[in-house]
Order: structure tokens, then sequence, then C-alpha cells
């Protein structure tokens, strides 16, 4: 009897225990080995892709992402020399990458246009931007969302999708810029003298380039006024500085001159008519 029970259990090991020991050693070895590999293809990805151009958070991203797929790569192994049906795996994988797809859609759609924005550089940290109705300066740029702060230092995020399907204006991206300005002049007053008082302050603002050349022509005889285009060139960096001080020496100069700013005004008759 004792004989019997032994070779059953000599039967059983040979035929379950030691096929399946081994099939979850090598297995195991399989997942262990395959999650080392895949760190270090990863890590080795990211110090060859900050190197480049691309944004730190772009390269970190991307490490990631190739060391989650290789570890799916390396769990479906593992399955598959357990015997497991891994067609069913990579089809229930599908079909939960799917559903999670169709439900973070929105998310998705910033996860593109962040990519996107961060291999493009449109624009970088510190550039002042006008993005989806928003003007400010850029002080994150995210996987999901760009964050940027206003003139009177408002904190605005804004998602990427928003500002990726929308025009991008960066007033920074150029060292220089042009200054439009238009001032009004009475149809009375003395255009010559009113173009000579202009130029003179231009000439006296050291920030202004000359190379192109400032620009000062009559641009319109509107209803009740001779508006002057007046298009200097500056740096960047200078363009509200400049254009704030020309505002205020102009319309000084024009004052000590006796030219006239017109404004709107409204005549109204009044007709008494006598009382029948």
């Amino acid at each position: 009897m004792f004989h019997i029970e032994e070779a059953k259990l000599i039967a059983f090991y040979d035929k379950f225990v030691a096929p399946w020991s081994m099939k979850i050693f090598i297995a195991l070895l399989i997942f262990l080995i395959g999650q080392m590999v895949a760190k270090i293809i990863a890590r080795i990805l990211g110090k060859v892709l900050s190197h480049t151009k691309l944004d730190k958070i772009l390269v970190d991203f991307i490490q990631s992402l190739v060391n989650a797929l290789l570890l799916v790569f390396v769990i479906v192994a593992a399955l598959d020399q357990l015997g497991v049906n891994t067609n069913s795996v990579i089809a229930v994988l599908g079909a939960a990458g799917l559903a999670i797809g169709l439900a973070l859609q929105g998310s998705l759609q910033n996860f593109a246009a962040g990519f996107m924005l961060l291999i493009f550089r449109p624009f970088k940290d510190g550039d002042f931007v006008e993005a989806a109705g928003t003007s400010g300066i850029v002080e994150k740029i995210g996987i999901f969302s760009t964050t940027l702060r206003t003139g009177d230092n408002k904190e605005v995020i804004i998602p990427n999708g928003s500002i990726y399907s929308s025009n991008i204006i960066n007033y920074s991206k150029r060292p220089t810029r042009r200054i439009d300005m238009i001032f009004s002049i009475g149809y009375h007053d003395d255009i010559r003298l009113a173009r000579d008082v202009i130029a003179g302050i231009i000439k006296t603002e050291p920030r202004i380039l000359f190379e192109p050349e400032p620009q000062i022509v009559v641009g319109e005889l509107g209803a009740s006024s001779v508006n002057f285009y007046v298009r200097p060139w500056v740096k960047t960096d200078d363009y509200w500085d400049v254009r704030f001080s020309l505002n205020e020496k102009i319309k000084l100069a024009f004052d000590e001159h006796g030219i006239t700013i017109p404004f709107p005004q409204m005549d109204v008759h009044w007709n008494k008519q006598a009382p029948k």
C-alpha cells in the first residue's frame, strides 16, 4: 500500500510539479531579466534624447512610455511561458486601451497637443505669447496643459488642445518689433510742423532702431482729424517702455508747439418754434 501511494506521488510530481515548477521558474526569470533589460533600454534612450533639443519633460515621458511598453511585452512573454493564451490577453488589452481612449478622448487630445508643442517649440518658458485668447508670459509647458502668467500677475492654465487648435502669437520670438502708433492733429494745424516735431522726438530716443528706418506718414484724413501713422522699430524687450515714452513725449511736444489733438464732438442744433 505504501509503495502504491509513493508511486502515485512520484507520478504526480513528474507529471505536474516538476514541469510547472520549471515553467514558473522560467517565467519568473523572463520577467525579472526582461524588466531589467527594459529599464536599461529606457535609460539608454533617455540619455541619448537628453543630448538633443527635446524638452526634459518630453524626454522623461518618452523614457517612461518606452519602459512601460517593453514591460508589457515582457509580461506577455512570461504568460506565454506559463501556457496562457496570449492572443486573448492581447485582445483584452487592446479592448481596454480602446475603452480608456474613448473615455479620455479630451485628455488624449491635450496630450497629443502637448507632445507637438514640446517637439516643435512654437514658444518656450519666458516668452510673451497670445494663445487660446489669453496673453501672458509662459511659465510652464506640461504634457496636458500650459501655464501663463498675465500682466496683472494672474496664473492661467490652458489645456494644450485649446492652444494647438488656435492661432499662437509669440511676441518674444523675434529680436525686434515695430511699434504701430497713430497721432491725430486738427485740420487747421501745420502738417509739416507736426511731422518735424514727431521726427525730432524719435531722433532723441536712443532705444529706437534706425534700421529699418522709422516711418512717419499721413496715413488717413479722418472725419475730424489728420492721422499720422508712426512706426519705429525697437528691440523686443524695449517695446512697451518706448511706446509709453513716445506717447508722453509727443503729447508734451504738441502742447509746446500749439498742435491740437482733436477729440470727438457733437453739435446739437435746437430750433425753438414760436407757440401757436
